[in-house]
């Protein structure tokens, strides 16, 4: 049977536990566990969020893809990335090069940012994943399962591998006219590690953590569209791991029962006077970010500033149109939409206007997907000042500019965060009667 999405009866939460519902993390609104067949996907009926696809397959293919994924990652880290060759002159990095680079340049704050985002979070989730499957496959829940949950939770959006890889893609063909550039072996094992790394992920289910039996359990398929949500039944849900507590419990215990994350509100605190005061620094950061270069190409001992918009104008002058346009959605477009989509739905909410909750939420749902990948231009920076050395002939050096864009990534990043977007909704529904 083809994958399909379910959608089944209301529900009235006053007769079941909190144990057979959960709550859509994107409008709050209730569902019942009812059995879902196998391949087919549950969506939320009133936003159409994912809330649940049924996998044929249990942990022994996220551990086999972590397991995997940490190989290529010490391989990746062991060989060569790329090397350069000219006038007899050759030049060879790894790919921590870029960030010791960056580090040397006298931009320490970049250079932890391309250190986190490509090295340091990717490498905890993988390991994560492994301390959490390895003793599931024995049997045994891990050690400290909730905090390590937790931590992969918070650092997952920010692990960029596929974003570095573009990164690296774009300096290759701004390297071409230069030298001779050559990949070395761990280029291909990072491909390969993007790759697997993301499988792993995408297919690890975070309810084995919880619940070994999972697929013998029933899974959330049906919304009641006339409930206003948990809140307004009196339940508080998770942000990390979206289990539910009767507020009472919640006020007892103030942690989840689950994962053990601190219980506060039925809604981010502070959300939007937090989202406006990183939109607001987005903005302000912006300007600079576009007028000063990001990087100083020095050839034969003369200099030439590249900021974002000529980088994309070098890129067409080379033929190389696909990589500019890619290059200028994700470093011109992508932000200033963001910074507009959220500066949109802040002002609909404090409106509290019920106009378009499901659109609203779907806008919402892109600045998540496509904030990170305004970071290509940052690792092109760490790329090309860690490859290009050549002494007197060629040097790229990090501009300011990649600082304060670096930021205002960061910036708009932490402020799609903060947003809540249940906020959509809590003047949008009217609650049951």
């Amino acid at each position: 049977m083809p994958p399909e999405s379910v959608v089944a009866e209301p529900i009235d939460p006053a007769i079941c536990s909190t144990h057979e519902l959960v709550a859509c993390h994107e409008c709050d609104a209730l569902h019942r566990r009812v059995h879902l067949q196998r391949g087919a996907s549950a969506h939320c009926v009133r936003c159409g969020a994912v809330l649940f696809k049924h996998l044929h397959y249990g942990i022994e293919r996220p551990l086999a893809l972590a397991l995997a994924a940490l190989g290529l990652f010490l391989i990746t880290h062991a060989f060569p990335f790329l090397s350069l060759k000219i006038e007899g002159i050759f030049e060879e990095n790894v790919v921590t090069s870029g960030v010791l680079a960056l580090w040397n340049a006298g931009m320490p704050d970049l250079a932890i940012l391309v250190g986190l985002t490509s090295v340091l979070f990717p490498l905890i989730t993988i390991i994560g994943l492994l301390w959490l499957l390895i003793p599931l496959s024995l049997g045994v829940k891990a050690i400290g399962a909730g905090i390590v949950y937790r931590t992969m939770h918070a650092v997952g959006p920010w692990s960029l591998l596929a974003v570095f890889m573009l990164g690296v893609l774009v300096a290759f063909v701004k390297l071409v006219d230069l030298a001779t550039v050559v990949p070395g072996v761990s280029l291909f094992a990072f491909a390969a590690l993007m790759i697997v790394a993301t499988a792993a992920n995408a297919s690890f289910r975070a309810e084995f953590i919880w619940d070994p039996d999972a697929d013998r359990q029933r899974w959330p398929v049906a919304v009641d569209q006339l409930q206003s949500g948990a809140a307004a039944a009196g339940l508080l849900g998770c942000h990390v791991c979206t289990a539910l507590t009767p507020i009472a419990a919640a006020q007892h215990r103030h942690k989840c029962h689950r994962c053990g994350t601190p219980l506060h509100e039925f809604r981010k605190t502070n959300s939007l006077v937090r989202c406006w005061a990183l939109v607001i620094s987005a903005v302000i950061l912006l300007f600079p970010a576009n007028l000063y270069p990001v990087m100083t190409v020095i050839q034969l001992g003369r200099g030439e500033p590249s900021t974002i918009l000529s980088g994309v104008a070098q890129l067409l002058e080379a033929g190389a149109i696909g990589l500019a346009t890619v290059v200028f959605v994700a470093s011109v477009v992508v932000p200033v939409v963001k910074i507009i989509l959220l500066i949109y739905l802040l002002i609909s909410v404090q409106r509290r206007s019920p106009w378009r909750a499901a659109e609203r939420t779907r806008l919402y749902r892109l600045t998540e997907v496509v904030g990170a990948w305004s970071m290509v231009d940052i690792f092109l920076v760490g790329v090309l000042s860690a490859l290009v050395k050549l002494q007197a002939l060629a040097t790229i050096e990090p501009g300011i500019g990649a600082s304060y864009f670096g930021a205002v990534v960061v910036m708009t990043m932490f402020a799609a965060h903060s947003f809540d977007p249940r906020l959509i909704w809590d003047h949008a529904v009217r609650p049951a009667q």
